[in-house]
């Protein structure tokens, strides 16, 4: 754990240098961020444009013959998988790790309808096309969502399922009002450094913070300074809308495959606090109860919570994240 710190104190050193002295104001983004393995795009055509999926795949040197696929969430890039990526590489695990198109490395679309099922369909073409059969799929936040879809839609494909702290368990169009896109994307043109650590301090790290959390507030606030700025905030309110009015919860009794929850029990994330009144937004992503309920959905599931941890386990609480994991994928007992 302290190596991990130490690694990331010094990608946040980097980040942060690199953000004061790029010519022109130009900030450090996924775009221009050195990802901790090779990049490979996946080309295709859709909706009458060709898109770029980056994606990075990770062979290990005794392979066991399984295959990860890891689903970043919607404030994020396939970068932040690099621990539990190198932890399954060494155990032999071949790990595929895409940026959806709209995120990362990934195009931008000036116009794009999403859909999960469209993300998932993307991330199939990209498998097929490295001749993949079978994975192991798992997601987080926005990418546990996507990752149910991707199980529910490829059940022969999909061999086990996990959702670390996936968004989602609960219908937001119930007590939340619907947002439009326009307004979203005014919100997303005024984010910046500050308001988005403030955000990822409240909602993901249950009101605390460290210094290795920085790095991804950075990567995420330097798109304020690309001149595609409007561009990407555009697509992040259309993915905001997807999630909004594309909830998978009322279809998880059909998934089939061996499925994991891992929860964070001090998560409390969820879409449109600040569009309801307090008292409202107090009943809003509670998780403890929420994942128990969606896990009862699923008859092939198991539950487990992180104490003392938020929304993202596999940053804040590794070492047990990764246990949990590796329980889970070698039928082990913990």
């Amino acid at each position: 754990m302290k190596t991990y710190i130490i690694i990331s104190c010094i990608l946040f050193s980097i980040v942060c240098k690199a953000q004061n002295n790029v010519p022109g104001g130009a900030a450090v983004n996924p775009d221009n961020y050195p990802y901790p393995f090779a990049v490979t795009y996946f080309e295709f055509q859709t909706q009458g444009k060709g898109l770029k999926m980056a994606y990075m795949d990770v062979n290990p040197e005794k392979p066991n013959g399984s295959i990860v696929l890891l689903l970043h969430g919607k404030n994020f890039c396939g970068a932040y998988w690099q621990k539990t990526s190198r932890a399954l590489v060494e155990i032999g695990y071949r790990v595929i790790i895409p940026d959806q198109v709209g995120f990362g490395k990934s195009t931008k679309p000036a116009q794009m309808q999403y859909s999960f099922h469209l993300l998932a369909s993307y991330t199939k073409l990209l498998l097929d096309e490295a001749g993949i059969k079978k994975v192991i799929v798992l997601g987080h936040s926005m990418g546990g969502m996507l990752a149910a879809r991707f199980a529910l839609m490829y059940p022969d494909m999909t061999e086990k399922l996990i959702l670390e702290n996936p968004i989602g368990l609960e219908d937001w169009r119930i007590n939340v009002p619907y947002h439009p896109v326009e307004l979203q994307y005014k919100k997303e043109l005024s984010q910046n450094y500050e308001t988005i650590k403030k955000y990822q301090e409240e909602n993901y790290y249950h009101g605390t913070w460290k210094p290795e959390y920085g790095v991804w507030v950075y990567l995420l606030s330097g798109w304020s300074k690309s001149p595609d700025y409007p561009i990407i905030a555009w697509n992040a309110a259309l993915t905001y809308d997807m999630i909004y009015t594309q909830p998978v919860l009322y279809e998880l009794k059909n998934i089939t495959c061996p499925t994991l929850f891992i929860i964070g029990e001090l998560d409390r994330t969820a879409l449109g606090k600040d569009l309801v009144d307090e008292r409202t937004a107090k009943t809003l992503g509670n998780y403890p109860v929420l994942a128990k309920e969606a896990a009862m959905q699923i008859k092939k599931s198991r539950l487990v919570f992180i104490p003392g941890t938020g929304h993202i386990p596999h940053i804040e609480s590794f070492d047990t994240f990764i246990h949990i994991v590796i329980t889970f994928l070698e039928n082990k007992k913990s």
